[in-house]
């Protein structure tokens, strides 16, 4: 049995909001298992979902480089030691630079950004030198490039760094991009990225693995109900239903109206400017998270 901790007990409590006493059951049963302890909590009905607390985090910035005329980013996240060095604007200039890099490579890995030429040197040469000017560890932690075919793409930055969005759009007008109403379209999807943390863009991108985990989940709660097993399978897509408007992109709540989804949001820009704007997909990077 592995020793259940008043630390492990504290970190599910703030993943959850659940009672106390509850999580420390949920561990025990769960034989330390964190994961297994939130499923135990969701299918009791005592937690809705996760938040994407205790994983292992550290200080740094997520900076954003978008080409000038909007139709290719690039994010990258670069980490070091304290708060205080990752909002340092020497430290953020030198993440957007990587997002540059990152842009005008696309390398296949960190790795392979590390080697790639920043103003004469390579990256990881530029990164030893921050290191020996700033006096902190560093390290180019992971990073996002998109290059739309046809359409263009939109970033955010939030809280100074700590999160970082780029949206991918597309659409067939090139005059589309240079209009006002996709520009706003674009810059209020990316804000919602970063405020809601949704799974995916589209339904058809939720992970079928994503889908059946939540499906157990419901269909365990629908159980407690006691009613016929046809009801209670109805209850549990209904459920899921629910999960699809509060995680994929295009069906939440616009946060800006509700009165509309961000899928209608988009319909109604697609009038304006006299095409079809869609949303593809996205990139967002919370500092100190490590890539799921």
């Amino acid at each position: 049995m592995a020793q259940i901790t008043a630390a492990m007990v504290k970190q599910l409590r703030e993943m959850t909001d659940s009672p106390m006493m509850e999580c420390k059951k949920a561990l025990v049963e769960a034989e330390g298992d964190m994961d297994a302890a939130v499923d135990i909590l969701r299918k009791n009905g005592l937690a809705a979902a996760a938040k994407k607390a205790g994983r292992d985090t550290n200080e740094g910035a997520v900076a954003a480089f978008v080409a000038a005329d909007g139709r290719s980013g690039a994010l990258a996240e670069v980490a070091c030691e304290t708060d205080f060095v990752g909002s340092n604007p020497k430290f953020t200039g030198f993440a957007a630079k990587v997002a540059e890099v990152a842009l005008n490579t696309e390398p296949a890995d960190v790795e392979a950004l590390l080697a790639a030429d920043m103003d004469g040197e390579t990256v990881q040469e530029a990164l030893t030198e921050m290191i020996h000017v700033i006096g902190e560890n560093m390290k180019v932690s992971r990073f996002a490039v998109r290059k739309p075919a046809a359409g263009a793409v939109s970033s955010y930055i939030h809280m100074g760094g700590k999160i970082g969005v780029l949206v991918e759009f597309a659409f067939e007008k090139p005059e589309t991009a240079e209009s006002e109403a996709f520009k706003t379209f674009a810059h209020d999807v990316a804000m919602q990225v970063a405020a809601t943390a949704p799974i995916s863009a589209v339904r058809e991108d939720v992970p079928q693995a994503t889908i059946d985990h939540e499906i157990e989940i419901y269909k365990a709660q629908a159980a407690e109900s006691g009613k016929p097993e046809a009801i209670q399978e109805k209850m549990a897509h209904g459920r899921l239903e629910k999960f699809f408007k509060g995680f994929v992109l295009t069906e939440q709540e616009f946060i800006k109206d509700s009165n509309m989804t961000i899928r209608q949001y988009a319909e109604k820009v697609s009038k304006e400017v006299g095409d079809t704007v869609t949303i593809v997909a996205f990139d967002r990077l919370v500092c100190g998270e490590s890539a799921a």
